[in-house]
């Protein structure tokens, strides 16, 4: 008796992440291997279809894969303009993979893809509209309406870590602007303040951690028992977060506000200051519809949000060919 796969495959700068998955989202097998980035990863798409081959089951047909790429990526292609970690420059991914896998494909990035993870597997519970943020090295994001993801016209839809959230005199980003959520709510936001305002604080509980080695989890734990320091510090962060989702959700009227990444670790010491900035800023019946949780996924959403992207592009494969034998 032969199963039905879907492979979800996760590039990233240091490895490829693979999983094969069943139609219902149950993980059946999950592994890893470094990205070769020689050649400007030329050879990544060949390594990738012979580990997927070599790991498929004889009782197991692959029936479709869905991937997770960095870089700017035409969503309706495929095609990746720009993957400066990885040195793809004009390649057609989905086409490449389409011709070495035999299956359908389709591809998008990363914070997208987890977004999907969590509407399908994870904590979205299979909700319509949802908005699901990540706060990691940076601020990712995701958006999803009327069950799908939001994209924009150029790709850049989701992008909620470059939402200005200090107009004036705000830290340099990494996109070229200043202010960005992403300078003041990530992980390296919140340590950034923190060392910034340790320079002038010469009581707090902080200083006893060594250079480089403060984490934002120090900072959490440092809040929770009453350093002043960290305290204004994890404010200011949660601060800026609930206010740009709460307009985010006054524009969008989502049912679930997800939030993942390292950051998210701080659990309860994160979310309930931001529920009380989300319920300041957020209208009445926006805040009554929607909940604020914990993502469930971890670094395993990208995955699941793949492979739900690839069974959306099979049923739509076979949906047209069933049209066209009418």
């Amino acid at each position: 008796m032969t199963e039905d796969y879907y492979a979800g495959i996760d590039i990233g700068g240091t490895t490829v992440k693979l999983a094969f998955l069943t139609e219902t989202g149950e993980l059946k097998d999950k592994w890893e291997i470094p990205t070769d980035v020689s050649e400007n990863g030329k050879h990544i798409v060949d390594q990738i279809a012979a580990s997927i081959q070599s790991r498929l089951p004889q009782h197991a047909t692959l029936l479709g894969a869905g991937v997770g790429a960095p870089g700017f990526i035409e969503m309706e292609t495929g095609f990746i303009h720009h993957a400066v970690n990885i040195g793809w420059r004009n390649y057609p991914l989905r086409e490449e993979l389409e011709r070495v896998l035999g299956v359908v494909v389709r591809v998008d990035n990363d914070a997208n893809l987890a977004a999907l993870g969590e509407k399908w597997r994870g904590a979205g519970d299979g909700a319509e509209e949802e908005l699901f943020i990540t706060l990691g090295t940076g601020v990712g994001g995701g958006i999803i309406t009327r069950g799908q993801i939001l994209h924009g016209a150029s790709g850049m839809g989701g992008e909620i870590g470059h939402i200005t959230v200090i107009p004036e005199g705000g830290a340099p980003c990494n996109c070229g602007k200043t202010g960005c959520l992403e300078t003041v709510s990530s992980a390296t936001g919140i340590l950034r303040m923190a060392k910034e305002k340790l320079t002038t604080n010469k009581d707090s509980a902080l200083h006893r951690f060594e250079e480089g080695a403060l984490t934002t989890k120090d900072i959490f734990d440092a809040a929770k028992a009453g350093d002043a320091l960290a305290k204004d510090v994890v404010s200011e962060a949660t601060f800026h977060l609930g206010f740009a989702i709460a307009n985010l959700a006054n524009a969008l009227n989502p049912s679930k506000i997800i939030i993942g990444g390292g950051v998210s670790k701080a659990k309860e010491s994160l979310l309930a200051p931001l529920r009380l900035v989300f319920k300041q800023f957020a209208l009445p019946r926006v805040s009554e519809s929607a909940e604020i949780k914990l993502a469930h996924l971890g670094n395993d959403a990208g995955i699941y949000g793949a492979v739900w992207l690839a069974i959306q592009a099979k049923a739509t494969q076979e949906e047209e060919m069933l049209g066209k034998s009418e």
